[in-house]
């Protein structure tokens, strides 16, 4: 070992020994696999701001009232089916204020590159079409944003921008089998009935679409109910698009129309760098041109821990039993692994089977802990390609989407 290499050593032998002591000290006990975390992390108990995870307040976090955004902590999804209350709120412009008419004569125009235009109503989706009902989940493009490195702009969703309810509704294949779709069509546009933050009448706050094999696929619903009864308000009553496993602006709240269009839709929020990411891995902060961005389609493999919430106190001797779920975009969560030793060595969790395709997995496992002291649970799924969640952050890019870190928590063995 040269000279170097043996001050390198030292100095990080001494910066570890600094680490030990002040976040030790921090903690108010010993940190048993402090030396397996890698370098640039700190202790996730030490690292959460007001509006994080480690909030003991109830409900949902705002992150804007402008228009209004809100996640979910992760310890009030431990639920197999989100309930209304517990689901996040993703608006691009402002929702609309119905009346009981606006509802009873509410229509869904289906035109553009179809044989025969519809005009639907809520009872004539009941009445015509088969009525399916489907576990689905929905997970904002940028949940997560908020751990990228540079930073980039917009909602800094942290980990709770996910939900998974029942939806009641129709498939859109049928609907668009009913209208004929011509040879020509290529991609459906989405329009609902919330307003832009200017006021304008004549702009849309988001307008985006699908390519049309996503549209025809079985689990793609236009959904009139959620959990055996209305949509909540915020969440899309009283028609939304559920295309499950695809950015969550894709399925259009306040759904009054689908256009099907004869290329790729350019409404608001389709086109420049919105719900896009590089065609080429790029370094951290580079800019990349529009052209060189393309759309997101499905999300990543990714895992949650419902229980406990980060923070817990628990009796080293008992151990303690953690619990989440996991999603993986269009493809099937294959195993779920935790860690209490800063990911030097995994155990296997108890994953179960989707109630059906696009619905999350719970998972659980039993931890035991060797001594008492500080301890993080990290928890890592990999989905049936053998893609795993990674420890830090992806492959940056500009509007900060797609981060799938490892979920991590602080537990208080005693």
């Amino acid at each position: 070992m040269t000279a170097d290499q043996q001050q390198e050593k030292m100095a990080l032998t001494r910066r570890r020994l600094l680490q030990a002591g002040g976040f030790g000290a921090a903690l108010g006990m010993p940190i048993p696999f402090l030396n397996n975390l890698p370098r640039g992390l700190i202790p996730v108990a030490l690292a959460q701001g007001d509006k994080g995870a480690l909030s003991q307040k109830p409900g949902l976090t705002l992150l804007s009232d402008r228009p209004l955004n809100m996640e979910t902590p992760p310890h009030l999804l431990s639920d197999a089916v989100t309930p209304g209350a517990r689901m996040f709120v993703r608006n691009n412009g402002l929702a609309p204020t119905l009346t009981s008419d606006d509802i009873k004569n509410w229509r869904l125009t289906i035109d553009g590159e179809v044989a025969a235009p519809l005009t639907l109503s809520i009872d004539d989706l009941r009445r015509d079409f088969e009525t399916v009902t489907l576990r689905l989940q929905i997970e904002c493009a940028g949940n997560g944003r908020r751990f990228v490195k540079p930073g980039a702009r917009g909602n800094q969703w942290t980990f709770g921008a996910i939900s998974c309810a029942e939806w009641t509704g129709v498939r859109l294949r049928d609907i668009l089998a009913r209208a004929g779709l011509k040879d020509n069509a290529v991609y459906s546009a989405h329009y609902g009935a919330d307003t832009h933050l200017s006021g304008d009448p004549d702009k849309f706050p988001l307008s985006r679409g699908l390519p049309i094999t996503k549209a025809l696929e079985p689990h793609t619903i236009i959904a009139h109910s959620m959990n055996g009864g209305n949509i909540p308000d915020l969440n899309g009553h009283p028609l939304r698009l559920v295309a499950s496993g695809w950015p969550g602006s894709c399925s259009q709240k306040w759904l009054n129309r689908i256009e099907i269009r004869d290329r790729v839709h350019d409404g608001a929020k389709m086109t420049g760098q919105s719900y896009r990411v590089p065609a080429y891995p790029v370094a951290p902060g580079t800019p990349v041109p529009d052209e060189d961005m393309e759309i997101i389609q499905s999300m990543p493999v990714k895992s949650l821990i419902t229980a406990p919430q980060t923070g817990a106190r628990v009796t080293a001797d008992d151990g303690i039993r953690v619990q989440g779920h996991a999603w993986a975009g269009d493809n099937a969560v294959d195993k779920v692994e935790v860690s209490i030793d800063f990911g030097t060595s995994w155990q296997p969790t108890r994953l179960q089977a989707p109630s059906n395709r696009f619905a999350w997995q719970q998972w659980n496992a039993d931890i035991a802990f060797p001594q008492a002291g500080y301890f993080e649970i990290w928890a890592r799924a990999t989905d049936d390609l053998g893609r795993t969640q990674p420890a830090t952050t992806p492959g940056w890019n500009p509007r900060g989407y797609l981060n799938n870190m490892q979920h991590r928590i602080a537990v208080f063995a005693l």
